[in-house]
């Protein structure tokens, strides 16, 4: 039987790669074996840009792999999951999973390490506080913690000829923000002779829980902030590539890019020094 599993490529690729897992995979395919562990490293150069203010960006040396797939079970990179329709053309699915919002705060957020493997406007759309306090001087004081969370989601794979659609609707399970998340994206894939390319496009729609619990200024970090921001859902555009070059069995080299456009909902808060997040990510990986 056919799945799909997420390859996550970079430390910010929050919305992984496609692959499938099958009982044969040959090198150039992007599979796993069923009932198999699937274990790889990548090691090398990249790095995730950290949009909010005073962080540093998020170096990535080394990238963990790890899945495994059952008859129904998956653990996929950190998510756990459970197939409850497998068709030809689509599988729907119970799973976990993480946003990449946490990792901005925590250097050992899960997004951080599973690198390597996800124009609507916001309803009630408003006037970027930015835009209207522009010569407002924010000084924050040391930012609160934002603890990491899981959220529960159904996701649906429809397979066709001009790629893979993914659809992802997810919810706090671990009472952190109760907020809300849902992705769309298309993915498609390549493979000439050694070579494996892999692009993927996506919109992803935060409530706005999520996004005041994470981007909203505490009272103790400004107080003016603290009122003059409210947040609202969101939606961001993502774009990605990842190119691999198959050496021998257990060998890759991997170049993997990927560009997120924040929703307006999240460029308005006060703690974003900018309205966008870049991953890179140069490196060997192995394949045990």
């Amino acid at each position: 039987m056919d799945k799909i599993f997420r390859l996550f490529l970079l430390g910010c690729f929050v919305l992984p790669t496609t692959a499938m897992a099958n009982n044969d995979c040959t090198q150039t395919q992007t599979c796993i074996e069923v009932d198999r562990w699937d274990l790889g490293i990548a090691v090398g150069i990249g790095s995730r840009s950290n949009p909010i203010v005073d962080h540093d960006n998020i170096p990535v040396y080394v990238a963990p792999s790890i899945a495994y797939y059952g008859n129904s079970w998956f653990f996929d990179n950190g998510n756990l999951g459970y197939s409850l329709i497998e068709r030809e053309q689509f599988t729907i699915n119970l799973a976990t999973l993480y946003t990449a919002e946490s990792g901005y705060f925590n250097d050992w957020d899960p997004s951080n390490f599973f690198v390597l493997s996800n124009n609507r406007q916001p309803v009630g759309k408003q006037p970027s506080q930015h835009a209207m306090l522009a010569d407002a001087y924010i000084n924050l004081n040391e930012l609160e913690h934002r603890h990491f969370t899981l959220l529960g989601s159904v996701e649906a794979f429809y397979y066709s000829r001009i790629g893979i659609f993914k659809f992802v609707l997810g919810h706090d399970i671990l009472d952190v923000h109760n907020g809300m998340q849902g992705d769309i994206k298309w993915n498609y894939s390549i493979a000439y002779a050694q070579w494996l390319f892999d692009a993927g496009i996506s919109t992803t729609w935060k409530s706005k829980e999520l996004i005041q619990y994470y981007y909203g200024v505490r009272e103790s970090e400004n107080q003016f902030w603290h009122q003059a921001y409210q947040a609202s859902s969101g939606w961001s555009q993502s774009a990605e590539i990842t190119t691999r070059y198959l050496i021998d069995t257990h060998w890759d080299a991997v170049v993997a890019l990927r560009y997120t456009k924040f929703a307006d909902a999240i460029t308005s808060s006060p703690l974003l020094s900018k309205g966008y997040s870049t991953t890179y990510f140069v490196g060997m990986a192995y394949k045990f």
